[in-house]
């Protein structure tokens, strides 16, 4: 049973409320019957009888191991991440036509999902959830019922429902009993056999995160404070999509946001509505673009302004202005290091001589999983577990691995947690910069600088998270 990959079509047939009352797996089906693994417990003769007239088919039951079902139907039909015992807060019918909409953003939601993907297919449409960062298949639905299903999202996101040719963005917002305020970005994409649509969740409008629960180290976290406390300079935040960069610079606007303060952002989009903060939308199709904002924003007599994201050398330039002319600024990057985000902004154009006087510090971060604590085995060191040619601390004798369970459906992962490499410029590495020099690993090295990789392996000593997990991080060090 371990190896199973039943189709999502099957997994339909009964919902996630069944599945767990009568403890069933439905394995196979066809036009004359359902085909279901029980357990020898909750099986007697005349639960076919029942089973057929609940479906409306008729079910042929088979036994398997109480154990491996269990595993099986954790991993099919997930239970809310807020409350294990349950399980009919998951799963719904996914033909209720009226409904759909409201209920794949509840079920999402409760499993703590960050987005909602609908793809459409030449026969089917299938709808996945991203759950710690890993997409997960729920629901196939008829293609002849899916463009209904897009007309919906467009309505409530205020889209054009007959441009079907152009990709378009928009927002929701929901308020629902259940899980709250929520405010959701959608994004529509024209595909080969319709329109794809992802939703992504961003939660009520108030961001309640603190810097101390973001992931950094004492030591990193009090580097990161002095950098945002200088009255002007640029601090950046690098890393690839969905690493959290935008929590991160929204966690330190939220730390910032005093009323003796102008505070300035521009975003594509807007993620989270903060209090006591400007912030204004990107719309690039009427010139509202980075740098005209910034532009703007530098008659507007800001303290600060976070930019979301610098793509293009103009973008750069006025960010560079505006810290010379004695503004803090906040922004992202996209960059594989900390040091990295230097070499990048130097390959744009941008003169060291100015990086070198406005730069306070580069950060880079990523998001790890955390292993669940219900089932994390501890095992010796095995360094083939770990990138050829990494050198792995002689004091890291044992560490924990992912084994799976009800608790975390079986994945062996449960949250996530950020890690961070900052890297503040003082004297000796603004002298570099100036000297366009970007072999600089000796000197950090010499100040003792806690890169991403020392920081995955502080996760890994910890038992927090597997080799695994952190492998890339650890095999780009």
């Amino acid at each position: 049973m371990n190896d199973l990959a039943i189709p999502t079509d099957i997994i339909q047939s009964i919902s996630t409320q069944q599945a767990w009352h009568y403890l069933l797996l439905p394995y196979a089906r066809s036009a004359t019957e359902i085909r279901c693994y029980i357990s020898k417990e909750h099986y007697n003769e005349s639960l076919e009888e029942e089973l057929e007239v609940l479906l409306g088919i008729p079910v042929v039951l088979e036994i398997a191991p109480t154990d491996e079902l269990k595993k099986s139907i954790a991993q099919y039909y997930r239970k809310p991440a807020d409350s294990r015992s349950q399980p009919a807060a998951t799963g719904f019918d996914i033909n209720d036509s009226q409904n759909i909409l409201n209920n794949l953003i509840k079920e999402a939601k409760m499993l703590n999902s960050s987005d909602i993907h609908l793809e459409p297919y030449e026969h089917k449409a299938r709808i996945r959830v991203r759950i710690d960062g890993k997409l997960v298949e729920r629901y196939n639905i008829d293609i002849k019922k899916y463009p209904s299903l897009v007309n919906k999202i467009k309505i409530q996101s205020s889209l054009d429902i007959s441009e079907k040719r152009l990709p378009q963005d928009g927002r929701i917002f929901i308020k629902h009993e259940l899980v709250g305020q929520l405010d959701l970005r959608v994004s529509v994409l024209p595909t080969l056999h319709g329109e794809k649509i992802v939703l992504r969740i961003l939660g009520s409008d108030n961001l309640d995160i603190s810097m101390e629960q973001l992931g950094f180290s004492k030591s990193d976290l009090q580097i990161y404070m002095e950098s945002v406390h200088r009255p002007s300079g640029i601090v950046l935040v690098s890393g690839p999509t969905g690493s959290g960069k935008t929590t991160t610079l929204y966690a330190t606007l939220q730390l910032l946001n005093k009323s003796i303060r102008n505070i300035l952002t521009i975003e594509d989009p807007i993620e989270y509505t903060l209090e006591g903060i400007n912030q204004v939308q990107l719309k690039e199709n009427i010139g509202l673009d980075f740098p005209a904002a910034m532009r703007t924003f530098l008659r507007q007599d800001p303290d600060i302004i976070m930019v979301g994201e610098i793509r293009d050398k103009a973008t750069a330039e006025m960010a560079i202005r505006a810290s010379l002319t004695g503004h803090l600024v906040l922004s992202t990057i996209h960059t594989n290091s900390a040091w990295g985000i230097v070499a990048r902004l130097v390959d744009m154009g941008i003169p060291s001589y100015l990086l070198a006087d406005t730069l306070n510090a580069a950060v880079a971060q990523r998001l790890v999983r955390l292993l669940c604590n219900s089932c994390k085995t501890e095992t010796s060191c095995d360094k083939k577990a770990f990138p050829r040619g990494f050198k792995t601390p002689d004091d890291l004798k044992t560490y924990y691995i992912a084994n799976g369970c009800e608790d975390c459906f079986y994945t062996g992962y449960r949250g996530r947690k950020a890690i961070y490499e900052i890297i503040p410029i003082d004297e000796i590495l603004s002298m570099h910069i100036k000297q366009t020099d970007m072999n600089v690993k000796h000197i950090l090295l010499e100040k003792g600088h806690a890169s991403l990789a020392d920081n995955a392996l502080k996760l890994i000593s910890a038992g927090l998270t597997a080799p695994e997990e952190v492998y890339p991080i650890l095999a780009s060090s």
